[in-house]
């Protein structure tokens, strides 16, 4: 692999405020973002768009603080972006939008879940640091079609760093490809991580809240699938009455695990929930290793999940659980 085949720290950062805005062969580096119009753009999606088609060189955008209230979409074809925030002040850079899944498009159909994302990334080796990424929409009891999702990442090897995900259920579709999640918060109610990805959460802040229910519903469909969202040293808080699941079968070989993590949350005693499908449980792997706090109480846990070894929840535990080494160089 080429050098640009790598994700590295300076590739999730502006180097002291100064903007160097080409590099030495005159390639446009870093597009600001400004909405005093002091930059090159004054919306995300403008920077975007002038990132070239196959992009085959880190491009960052800088995002300077403000709410961007505005749809995203980085598209397939513009691989090596980032988007840059200040990664101790992520609340001051702020990407937000407001659809539902059950909101109307201009053919008159609901747009779903996928397409009711504030910021859609389909691009490979992308990156996001100090940034918040939200759908306003909250849930509402009773009422249908409440999906509203904050990011759509379906791109392969992207590194998410001290970023914000907030919104209330489906808040994160972790959709397909290898991510690793650094030291980021997630806010949400109901299936508020969710997708077929396999992705490193690490070091991570899980928020419940609200009338919530679960935290990850992670859809593997075949066992020769390699989607797994694994929670390592995280810490997770808050929650409504009644208690959570960690997490829920929304495919037949669901894979799920949190290891070493705080749980400081009302977990409901069965721990997790097989969709409905009883088939299930005997195809899933659901499992905690070594966590602690008063949702890591494994008595009343639901007989099919798995109290794991130190042999069994070793492929989990780091970097290696995502190939970093073909592709990380942090």
């Amino acid at each position: 692999m080429g050098f640009s085949s790598y994700i590295s720290w300076d590739d999730l950062k502006v180097e002291g405020g100064k903007l160097e805005t080409q590099n030495a062969a005159g390639r446009k580096r870093i597009i600001v973002v400004d909405q005093t119009g002091k930059g090159d753009c004054l919306t995300v999606q403008a920077a975007v768009d002038m990132v070239p088609h196959h992009n085959p060189h880190r491009l960052k955008i800088y995002i300077l603080p403000g709410l961007y209230s505005e749809k995203v979409n980085v598209p397939a074809s513009k691989p090596y972006v980032s988007f840059i925030g200040d990664p101790e002040r992520a609340e001051a850079t702020v990407i937000a939008w407001h659809n539902r899944a059950s909101d109307l498009d201009e053919n008159g159909d609901e747009i779903g879940t996928f397409r009711s994302a504030s910021v859609t990334v389909e691009a490979d080796y992308f990156c996001a640091a100090g940034i918040t990424f939200q759908n306003t929409v909250q849930f509402s009891a009773g009422a249908r079609g409440n999906q509203a999702v904050a990011l759509r990442i379906s791109g392969d090897n992207s590194v998410l760093y001290k970023s914000r995900f907030l919104g209330s259920q489906d808040t994160l579709l972790d959709e397909s490809g290898t991510h690793f999640f650094y030291k980021c918060l997630v806010q949400g109610s109901i299936d508020f991580i969710f997708g077929s990805a396999r992705s490193l959460y690490m070091e991570c802040t899980l928020s419940v809240i609200g009338e919530s229910f679960a935290i990850a519903a992670q859809r593997r469909e075949t066992d020769n699938d390699d989607g797994v969202f694994s929670f390592v040293n995280c810490t997770i808080h808050g929650g409504g009455g009644g208690g959570v699941f960690l997490g829920r079968a929304w495919g037949d070989y669901s894979r799920v695990v949190y290891s070493y993590s705080e749980l400081d949350i009302d977990v409901k005693p069965q721990g997790w929930d097989d969709w409905g499908k009883p088939s299930r449980q005997k195809t899933v792997l659901f499992g905690e290793y070594k966590c602690r706090g008063k949702g890591a109480d494994r008595s009343g846990r639901a007989a099919w999940s798995k109290a794991l070894t130190h042999h069994e929840a070793q492929p989990y535990l780091d970097l290696t659980f995502i190939a970093a080494r073909q592709w990380l160089r942090l």
